[in-house]
């Protein structure tokens, strides 16, 4: 493992070094072609050039990548993507990755860990018993993580929604009272701030300019964030543009309420500090005290009964 571990850091640190010195050249390249006025900028990374490295990569390994994604998409079923897609959107699709990327880096982790882990197995040389065991780890390993991560992602980017959510609602209701639309507000409120609310709000406008109707649009924001505070405001946005009822009051309630709720879960926090805090006073710091306290009497006791 010592040995695993040490081959990883030169490896890692061998990778920095090459990257550091590249991103370093680039940024030289694109000063020297500020100062001198130059218009050829610097080509990016994944375009073609005439070295035999990219005639490789754009005429071999490229299309080779490409009809392996192409097959591997044959395999999956229609229901079972669409599922996973919309947990990608739900996750703020990572790496920008499609069903079949992710599907594929499963595959890649399913392979890969097993073989760390029999690797690791020989290195420690733990017989027949410890790399059967070490290899299940493994793969289970596999199995967990990728859906966890993805777990983990949804549940940040619903985090940060809720904290948005108030400042988003009161910057709407402003808009609206000033006279603008829905879709305006909208506008304004993608153009003003930056966050997870506003790049849904600034994908759901762009679905809206491409011919889906409104409905649909935030009931795919709606979707992409499974947060309980979102779905109650798009329901009562929908339903008020249903009816025919005033969106900036209703804009208005679901602030008060999201700031209600914001508040009742602060204070719900703040009654569990003490429960949390329990555990660690009485496993570490009331030990520690006992021995302060309490070891110098002990040790006096002793050695009063020892010499007797």
């Amino acid at each position: 493992m010592l040995y695993a571990a040490f081959c990883m850091t030169v490896t890692l640190v061998l990778y920095a070094f090459f990257v550091l010195r590249e991103e370093r050249v680039q940024r030289k390249k694109r000063r020297l072609a500020l100062v001198t006025g130059a218009t050829e900028t610097v080509p990016p990374a994944d375009a073609p050039t005439n070295s035999p490295e990219g005639s490789l990569k754009g005429r071999v390994l490229l299309p080779l990548w490409k009809e392996f994604r192409r097959l591997f998409s044959r395999t999956l079923e229609e229901r079972k993507e669409a599922k996973l897609e919309l947990r990608l959107l739900q996750a703020g699709q990572p790496f920008r990755m499609s069903p079949v990327d992710f599907r594929i880096a499963q595959l890649t982790l399913a392979l890969l860990l097993p073989g760390v882990c029999l690797f690791y197995a020989y290195l420690l040389d733990s017989g027949f018993g410890g790399a059967l065991l070490l290899s299940a780890l493994g793969v289970a390993a596999a199995g967990w993580l990728p859906g966890q991560y993805l777990k983990m992602k949804c549940k940040t980017r619903c985090r940060l929604a809720l904290r948005e959510l108030p400042d988003v609602l009161d910057l709407l209701t402003v808009s609206l009272e000033a006279g603008l639309g829905f879709d305006a507000a909208l506008g304004k409120l993608v153009s003003k701030k930056e966050g997870v609310l506003a790049g849904e709000f600034r994908r759901c406008l762009e679905e809206i300019r491409l011919g889906k109707t409104r409905r649909e649009a935030l009931s795919g924001v709606r979707d992409r964030l499974p947060l309980d505070e979102l779905k109650v405001l798009i329901s009562s946005i929908l339903q008020a543009e249903k009816l025919g009822i005033g969106m900036v009051q209703v804009l208005r309630i679901q602030s008060q309420e999201v700031r209600e709720q914001r508040k009742q879960r602060a204070e719900e926090e703040a009654m569990k500090a003490p429960i949390k805090m329990l555990f660690p006073l009485v496993l570490f710091i009331f030990p520690s005290l006992f021995i302060v306290l309490l070891g110098p009497a002990i040790i006096q006791f002793v050695q009063t009964f020892s010499g007797i």
